[in-house]
């Protein structure tokens, strides 16, 4: 049985679409923007804090993540990207062990202003 988190708590719609879909052992996140930032760096921030929000809302937290999918525009984003990765990724997973992130660089995103996407596939863990 699939189960679509149709809405979730602090994060914007840009469509027709489920941003959470949880199974019994799989979660996924659709891709996340940083809605708030205007810098390459602060959407890459705000892209990692949805996916945040997206996780709880199934009951789970980075910890769960075995892989990130990003998408950014032209490669000159590329450089912030990794940056802010690096930041935020000591603070979440401070054991230096890092999920699987497949990096696309694309032509573009939903909105003209949004430069990075990050999406994420969980597991429930505890679930035989």
């Amino acid at each position: 049985m699939i189960t679509y988190l149709p809405t979730v708590e602090g994060l914007s719609s840009f469509g027709d679409y489920s941003p959470v879909s949880v199974t019994e052992r799989i979660v996924a996140v659709a891709g996340q923007f940083g809605t708030d930032g205007e810098s390459p760096e602060d959407q890459v921030r705000g892209a990692f804090s949805n996916v945040g929000k997206a996780l709880a809302a199934a009951g789970l937290d980075f910890s769960d993540v075995i892989k990130f999918n990003t998408f950014v525009v032209g490669r000159e984003t590329i450089p912030s990207f990794m940056k802010v990765r690096k930041e935020v990724f000591a603070d979440i997973y401070p054991d230096g062990l890092y999920p699987p992130n497949t990096l696309l660089v694309v032509a573009g995103l939903v909105e003209e202003r949004f430069v990075v996407e990050i999406e994420a596939l969980a597991l429930r863990r505890g679930v035989e």
